[in-house]
């Protein structure tokens, strides 16, 4: 057996072994998925974080009072949101219960006959939207709403409240202990790396965390201002659920068209149950219209810029297919896993344009726009000696 043949066997073993590593980290992650998660969300809050430790110390401070300052305004943010939403989104959603009769009568009375008009087809004999409602309301009322379905799954599950418990109380610990040492986490990784791949790697792990950097950072502004701009436009409107409605046409804004357009499709038809007038919905239209050319034209360039790297296809999937493999802890992992896939895609593919596989290691016949016609050049060969 020649030389060619054992290198190209021990590089195919290596791959092998490789892979067998790689799907032995997914299954322990698998294993542990429970026990990871405050600590992936402690990481991600670290790495958000750590930008803002920097800067501080670069203005003078020592890492200690950067880590406090940073640490105590993300805390007070997190008890604002949550002392804000919490209370308002159950509310809303209470009222969207109370409201489904009316939701229904108007399906069934108004919007039905009209696509049956419109249509031809036969669409109330598929629609039990009476069971469905009943169900719902139901369930909601024995619940007593969303902090009382919680607590109740919980209670009824004595290691489930522990767990709860435990990763909330972790939550904060780790953030910080993550905060403080991030840099010296980041050189301890950095010196494992083969010091001949040490400046490719740390290319692609820059273009990594730019590329989720941009997205996290810059879109979650972006949601969180649309979601503040369409809640308040469409309570200004006077709709009963405005406030739920822009929230999650907020949260949506992540992929391009979707937010706006299942918040205006969402709007209208609150505006049209609640009111019954072209007035309310053509305020819906401006508040989402206006919404839209200040996202187009001054917060997605000014947050976000070019600087995301990920198709909305890509990030559904990713989500998607983390949550059902790894459950919640797969969610929040998606993102990361996607932004560096789509790093390393982007350096395999320059990798293969620039292989013999792709370009072979035979002459390229090209046509000579200047000879006649079906006349070729191949490159290396001198076409003044050719002519002489």
């Amino acid at each position: 057996m020649n030389e060619t043949a054992m290198a190209d066997i021990a590089l195919f073993l290596k791959r092998l072994q490789w892979g067998l590593v790689a799907l032995a980290a997914g299954w322990l992650i698998w294993l542990l998925a429970p026990v990871l998660t405050p600590f992936v969300m402690a990481a991600l809050l670290g790495w958000l974080g750590d930008p803002l430790v920097d800067r501080l110390q670069r203005a003078g401070r020592s890492r200690n009072v950067a880590v406090t300052l940073v640490f105590v305004a993300m805390a007070l943010l997190m008890i604002l949101v949550l002392a804000l939403l919490v209370p308002v989104i159950e509310e809303q959603i209470t009222t969207l219960i109370e409201s489904l009769p009316h939701y229904r009568d108007w399906i069934m009375a108004t919007a039905l006959p009209w696509l049956e008009a419109k249509t031809g087809l036969q669409l109330t004999v598929w629609f039990d939207l009476n069971h469905l409602i009943e169900l719902v309301r139901s369930n909601w009322e024995r619940a007593g709403g969303v902090a009382t379905t919680v607590l109740g799954y919980l209670s009824r599950s004595g290691f489930a409240l522990i767990a709860w418990v435990a990763n909330i109380v972790l939550l904060p610990v780790l953030t910080f202990f993550l905060l403080r040492d991030w840099d010296v986490f980041v050189e301890r990784a950095a010196s494992l790396v083969p010091r001949k791949h040490i400046d490719t790697v740390s290319q692609l792990a820059k273009e990594s965390s730019d590329v989720l950097g941009g997205f996290l950072r810059g879109q979650l502004l972006v949601m969180v201002i649309l979601g503040i701009m369409y809640g308040v436009g469409l309570w200004l409107v006077g709709l009963d659920l405005g406030i739920l409605i822009g929230i999650v046409a907020g949260l949506l804004t992540f992929v391009p068209y979707l937010g706006p357009t299942s918040g205006v499709l969402f709007g209208v038809i609150a505006a049209l149950v609640q009111y019954g007038d072209w007035k309310h919905v053509a305020g819906v239209l401006a508040v989402f219209g206006i919404g839209q050319v200040i996202e187009s034209y001054w917060l997605t360039p000014k947050l976000v810029g070019d600087r995301i790297g990920l198709h909305p296809v890509a990030v559904i999937f990713a989500v998607l297919a983390g949550g059902q493999l790894f459950g919640f802890l797969g969610m929040l992992l998606a993102l990361p896993v996607a932004a560096i896939a789509n790093v390393l895609l982007r350096y395999a593919h320059q990798r293969y344009t620039h292989s013999k596989l792709y370009g072979g290691d035979k002459p390229e016949i090209v046509l000579d726009p200047h000879a006649s016609p079906g006349g070729i050049i191949v490159p290396g060969e001198d076409k003044g000696a050719d002519r002489a």
